[in-house]
This record gives structure tokens, C-alpha cells and sequence, in this order.
């Protein structure tokens, strides 16, 4: 990890005040899907395009702030993770400049994990409310996709991943409700599942099975959104 962040001012037009005096809790990573930095930044900074992001991180590891984090940046869209259904405005928004075909170069994730720890310690947010953008919106947005190294943040304190448990039989009504006491919103099983083996068993594919169980209950158990609702 860098020993010292540095940052570049680029700043977006595209944002406004976050809405009834809302403050950071979430953190939320992206990919920005297209072919080069560049191209990411003047997206992210063009009034036509009306989208924004608090931070984008390039391969090289550069790190440029679009939007302060004081104000709303667009980039979450509908979605919701727990409660919060307006994300935008309790969170802050990365854009990791990646196609979304190609690993996560090493700078990068370098750049990432000291900025990260830099926001969680400024804001307080806990390593369980650092998402992907699938995760908060799983029927429309697949980023960061299975080449994220989640676990590699989860190490660090950085973000959180499950433990394996005792077996547990599939069960989609079961599966569902512990991902819902994670955070992750009322979702089909179709969208719902490819989303969180993305995150959690990347590149893994067939029917609902006890590993994802298992690890569904962990995330559900140690990290519940609501820890006055823990399921049965």
C-alpha cells in the first residue's frame, strides 16, 4: 500500500447536495467499463452524460477526485442496500478505470486500499458497508465483477468476506433471507445469486448449493444490516 495518498482535483459538474442532511455510511465500488482512463474521466466530467463518482482510480494507480465527498456524486442509480434507498446520498462512490474483461492492475489495487482506508477512518464506515455496485442493484449492474479481489480488501479490514460453516441444505427461501439480513435488496433468485457469487465464488455457476448457504448465513449472522432482526 502507497505510504501516502495522492490525490488530483478534476472536478465534475455533475453533482448536487446530498438530500435531508444525509452522511456517508456506504462506500460503493464501480468499473468503469470502457476502454481507457481517459475516456472514463471525460464521461465522468461531462454535463451531457449526467453521471459522476467521487473518485476515479486509473491503472497506473493515479487517483483523481471528481466530487467532494460533502456532496451527492451520481453514480449509484436505483438501488438500495438495507434500507437506504437513496444510495447517492449516503455514500461515497469509486471508479476503478477497467473494462470489466481484465484483472485489477496491482498499482491499482494499491491506490484503492489506501484510499479506502483513508474514507472508512474519516467517516467511520465499517468494512461491511464497503459494496459493489452489483450487489446494491443485482438485476441491472454486474460491476466489479468476478475479478475483484474482495478478499483481498477483507484481509486488510477493508471490506468483510464469509467463513465457510457447517452444511446446509439449499434452501432459495432461506438463501434469500440471510442475504437480505446482509444488505443485498429484495431481488429474484436468478439475479439475486449470479450477484453474490460474483462477490463471493467468483466464476462458480450451476444451482443453489450448500456452500452458498453456508456462506449466505455467515454474512448474515456476523454482519447483519439490522442487528435487531437476525433471521431464524
Amino acid at each position: 500500500m502507497p505510504s501516502k495518498l495522492v490525490i488530483q482535483e478534476h472536478p465534475s459538474p455533475n453533482f448536487g447536495e446530498r438530500r435531508d442532511g444525509a452522511r456517508p455510511d456506504l462506500l460503493v465500488i464501480h468499473y468503469t467499463a470502457m476502454a481507457t482512463a481517459e475516456a472514463a474521466l471525460e464521461r465522468l466530467c461531462s454535463s451531457e452524460h449526467e453521471v459522476s463518482a467521487h473518485y476515479l482510480i486509473c491503472e497506473q494507480g493515479q487517483v483523481f477526485r471528481l466530487v467532494d465527498e460533502e456532496m451527492r456524486a451520481w453514480h449509484a442509480g436505483v438501488g438500495q442496500w438495507g434500507d437506504v434507498t437513496d444510495v447517492n446520498s449516503r455514500s461515497v462512490g469509486i471508479e476503478l478505470a477497467n473494462p470489466g474483461t481484465t484483472p485489477f492492475a496491482a498499482a491499482q489495487m494499491a491506490a484503492l486500499e489506501a484510499l479506502l482506508a483513508d474514507i472508512l477512518a474519516r467517516h467511520a464506515i465499517p468494512p461491511e458497508r464497503v459494496i459493489g455496485h452489483s450487489d446494491m442493484a443485482p438485476e441491472r449492474k454486474i460491476d466489479p465483477g468476478p475479478r475483484f479481489d474482495w478478499k483481498r480488501l477483507a484481509l486488510q479490514g477493508l471490506s468483510v468476506f464469509p467463513k465457510e460453516m457447517e452444511g446446509i441444505e439449499p434452501d432459495e427461501v432461506r438463501f434469500v433471507q440471510d442475504l437480505q439480513a446482509f444488505g443485498y435488496p429484495e431481488t429474484p433468485l436468478e439475479a439475486l445469486l449470479p450477484a453474490f457469487r460474483s462477490r463471493f465464488r467468483p466464476r462458480h455457476h450451476g444451482p443453489l448449493d450448500g456452500l452458498d448457504m453456508t456462506l449466505a448465513r455467515d454474512l448474515a449472522t456476523r454482519f447483519p444490516i439490522d442487528h435487531g432482526k437476525l433471521t431464524a
